[in-house]
């Protein structure tokens, strides 16, 4: 294992601090906790955004806090769930009264901590909404969850969402927002090469020289089929149809596109996929509003990608384009 770390126990608190003191006038980070909120957090009056999950996904999710994305991201160890206690402290650290909403990837641990924090707020007072976010169309049902992981696609929640509660929006009308962008939003993706965990020494799973993982989670969990690897358009057009296949497009639809490179794909190769993207949607009749290339949502050092397309309507293409100030948008 090749890594710039200290300890390998040690890699989430070194990176927070990392992160504390590269941007000391956006973020604060409570005492005792893994918590990385926004420097004027709570905010008076404006609902407040809290998401999170296992840390080595970076940004995701400390990267999207900041005015106009999340009020606080809470970070677990590596590909774990962080605990009730410390989305519970986040929650009280962010809430002005007018509410806190929690986005929760679909994975069993942060649905169950994160269901059990909102209980522990809900008896102190603080109202509390809840979104579940289940956008890969790999597989129905994976090692970690029951339906459809949340990857990728969360991150377009925490920007429209994030972006109604910046404009004033009540928790019910951001809790809205969310489960729009819930219900049009798909990703998938594929892997060439796993990742390290640092505490465990080792790749997480085994793959050839000229393989490819199609499908797989961003933990490594196994996707629909091994191949031997793809050239770019086939991979493209592969991607482009699964994610496109309910999400009901037709020729007025249009889609916000999302490459999310997993944290060891060149950008050369990103551009390269989105090339052939914005290709298969022509071909379909989809215009592309908007396009994201870049790392959003990774796991760790994967080599490999993501796909998410985002159907808009009126609401949400002006919802996209408000400012933020998150540093990983």
């Amino acid at each position: 294992m090749k890594k710039v770390i200290n300890d390998p126990n040690g890699v989430v608190d070194d990176m927070l601090n990392g992160i504390l003191k590269a941007y000391p006038n956006r973020y604060k980070r409570l005492e005792g906790t893994t918590v990385l909120a926004r420097k004027d957090a709570p905010v008076d009056g404006k609902v407040a955004l809290v998401s999170g999950g296992g840390s080595g996904h970076e940004p995701s999710h400390a990267g999207f806090v900041g005015k106009g994305m999340l009020d606080a991201a809470v970070s677990g160890e590596v590909f774990t769930s962080p605990t009730p206690d410390q989305v519970y402290e986040a929650i009280k650290a962010v809430d002005s009264g007018a509410g806190v909403l929690l986005v929760i990837k679909n994975y069993t641990g942060d649905v169950m901590n994160f269901e059990m924090a909102a209980e522990m707020a809900e008896a102190e007072g603080i109202k509390v909404a809840k979104v579940v976010v289940n956008d890969d169309v790999a597989v129905e049902d994976s090692t970690y969850t029951t339906g459809r992981r949340g990857i990728a696609g969360t991150v377009f929640v925490h920007k429209l969402a994030g972006a109604k509660a910046e404009r004033g929006g009540k928790l019910d009308e951001v809790e809205a927002v969310a489960n729009k962008v819930i219900e049009n939003v798909r990703s998938m993706g594929i892997a060439l090469t796993p990742c390290t965990i640092p505490a465990a020494g080792q790749p997480g799973f085994v793959i050839g020289d000229n393989e490819m993982e199609i499908g797989m989670g961003i933990h490594g969990e196994p996707g629909t089929e091994r191949t031997t690897i793809q050239s770019s358009k086939a991979i493209a057009d592969l991607l482009v149809e699964k994610t496109s296949a309910e999400l009901d497009l037709d020729a007025n639809s249009k889609v916000a596109v999302l490459i999310n490179g997993l944290g060891a794909t060149p950008l050369m190769e990103l551009y390269i996929l989105n090339n052939d993207v914005s290709d298969a949607l022509k071909e379909k009749g989809v215009a592309v509003y908007r396009t994201f290339v870049g790392e959003y949502m990774t796991s760790m050092e994967m080599t490999g990608l993501s796909l998410t397309l985002l159907k808009l309507d009126d609401e949400l293409m002006e919802l996209l384009e408000d400012e933020t100030e998150a540093i990983g948008w």
